[in-house]
Protein backbone atom coordinates (compact mmCIF):
# COMPACT_ATOMS: atom_id res chain seq x y z
CA UNK A 1 0.00 0.00 0.00
CA UNK A 2 2.81 2.47 0.06
CA UNK A 3 4.11 1.58 -2.89
CA UNK A 4 0.96 3.50 -4.36
CA UNK A 5 1.92 6.67 -1.97
CA UNK A 6 3.97 9.74 -3.98
CA UNK A 7 7.11 10.32 -2.53
CA UNK A 8 5.71 13.50 -0.43
CA UNK A 9 3.11 11.23 1.23
CA UNK A 10 5.17 9.24 2.02
CA UNK A 11 7.97 11.41 3.90
CA UNK A 12 5.19 12.68 5.57
CA UNK A 13 4.01 9.06 6.83
CA UNK A 14 7.23 8.12 8.26
CA UNK A 15 8.98 11.26 9.66
CA UNK A 16 9.40 11.45 13.03
CA UNK A 17 10.05 15.67 13.37
CA UNK A 18 6.50 15.47 12.07
CA UNK A 19 5.22 13.31 14.25
CA UNK A 20 6.66 15.03 17.15
CA UNK A 21 5.45 18.44 15.73
CA UNK A 22 2.45 16.99 15.12
CA UNK A 23 1.94 15.70 18.72
CA UNK A 24 3.36 18.37 20.70
CA UNK A 25 3.53 21.23 17.99
CA UNK A 26 1.48 24.53 17.80
CA UNK A 27 1.14 27.21 20.13
CA UNK A 28 -0.45 25.70 23.78
CA UNK A 29 0.36 21.53 23.78
CA UNK A 30 3.98 22.04 25.11
CA UNK A 31 2.62 24.41 27.52
CA UNK A 32 0.13 21.95 28.78
CA UNK A 33 2.40 19.64 28.64
CA UNK A 34 4.92 21.38 31.08
CA UNK A 35 2.09 21.97 33.15
CA UNK A 36 1.05 18.88 33.84
CA UNK A 37 4.93 17.86 33.99
CA UNK A 38 5.13 17.90 37.97
CA UNK A 39 3.42 14.62 38.18
CA UNK A 40 0.37 16.00 39.49
CA UNK A 41 -3.16 15.70 38.25
CA UNK A 42 -4.81 18.58 37.18
CA UNK A 43 -7.95 19.95 36.79
CA UNK A 44 -9.21 22.01 33.67
CA UNK A 45 -9.60 25.54 35.51
CA UNK A 46 -5.97 24.57 37.01
CA UNK A 47 -4.73 24.43 33.46
CA UNK A 48 -6.67 27.40 32.13
CA UNK A 49 -5.44 29.77 34.78
CA UNK A 50 -1.90 28.90 34.16
CA UNK A 51 -2.56 29.13 30.84
CA UNK A 52 -4.74 32.58 30.97
CA UNK A 53 -5.06 33.71 27.22
CA UNK A 54 -6.03 30.58 26.06
CA UNK A 55 -9.42 29.95 25.17
CA UNK A 56 -11.55 27.36 26.12
CA UNK A 57 -12.45 26.03 23.03
CA UNK A 58 -8.80 25.48 22.05
CA UNK A 59 -8.08 24.47 25.53
CA UNK A 60 -10.48 22.01 25.07
CA UNK A 61 -9.36 20.76 21.34
CA UNK A 62 -5.33 20.86 22.74
CA UNK A 63 -6.55 18.43 25.70
CA UNK A 64 -8.74 15.76 23.19
CA UNK A 65 -5.55 16.23 20.90
CA UNK A 66 -3.31 15.05 23.41
CA UNK A 67 -5.46 12.29 24.90
CA UNK A 68 -6.00 10.83 21.28
CA UNK A 69 -2.11 10.92 21.12
CA UNK A 70 -1.55 8.89 24.66
CA UNK A 71 -0.33 11.91 25.56
CA UNK A 72 -1.94 12.62 28.81
CA UNK A 73 -4.44 10.75 30.70
CA UNK A 74 -8.06 12.46 31.16
CA UNK A 75 -9.47 10.75 34.68
CA UNK A 76 -13.37 11.07 35.16
CA UNK A 77 -14.80 10.86 38.93
CA UNK A 78 -18.06 9.94 39.03
CA UNK A 79 -19.29 12.80 41.50
CA UNK A 80 -21.41 15.99 41.95
CA UNK A 81 -20.71 18.13 40.27
CA UNK A 82 -18.57 15.77 38.25
CA UNK A 83 -14.46 16.25 38.18
CA UNK A 84 -11.94 15.57 35.54
CA UNK A 85 -8.19 15.82 36.43
CA UNK A 86 -5.59 15.48 33.09
CA UNK A 87 -2.31 13.81 34.14
CA UNK A 88 0.88 12.97 32.08
CA UNK A 89 0.83 9.20 30.33
CA UNK A 90 4.49 7.76 30.04
CA UNK A 91 4.40 8.72 27.03
CA UNK A 92 3.99 11.80 27.76
CA UNK A 93 6.72 12.02 30.44
CA UNK A 94 8.72 10.86 27.66
CA UNK A 95 8.96 14.19 26.06
CA UNK A 96 9.34 16.38 28.67
CA UNK A 97 13.03 15.92 28.27
CA UNK A 98 13.47 17.42 24.49
CA UNK A 99 10.87 20.51 25.93
CA UNK A 100 13.70 20.77 28.09
CA UNK A 101 16.06 21.06 26.22
CA UNK A 102 14.25 23.74 24.12
CA UNK A 103 13.78 25.39 27.21
CA UNK A 104 17.53 25.57 27.81
CA UNK A 105 17.82 26.88 24.26
CA UNK A 106 15.26 29.65 25.19
CA UNK A 107 16.98 31.11 28.13
CA UNK A 108 20.58 30.78 25.88
CA UNK A 109 19.06 32.76 23.47
CA UNK A 110 16.17 34.97 24.65
CA UNK A 111 18.56 36.99 26.72
CA UNK A 112 15.97 37.94 29.80
CA UNK A 113 14.18 35.96 32.45
CA UNK A 114 11.34 33.34 31.08
CA UNK A 115 7.84 33.91 32.75
CA UNK A 116 7.06 30.40 33.06
CA UNK A 117 7.39 28.93 36.66
CA UNK A 118 7.48 25.57 35.33
CA UNK A 119 10.99 26.44 33.19
CA UNK A 120 12.79 28.33 36.11
CA UNK A 121 13.93 25.34 37.76
CA UNK A 122 15.62 24.14 33.92
CA UNK A 123 19.20 25.32 34.69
Amino acid sequence: MIEELNINEKEELICPVRYFLDVAGGKWKSSILCILSDCECHRYSRIKRKLNSITNTMLAKSLKELEADKMIERIQYNEVPPRVEYKLTEKGKGIMPILEDMARWGFKNIGESAFCGNCNTIE
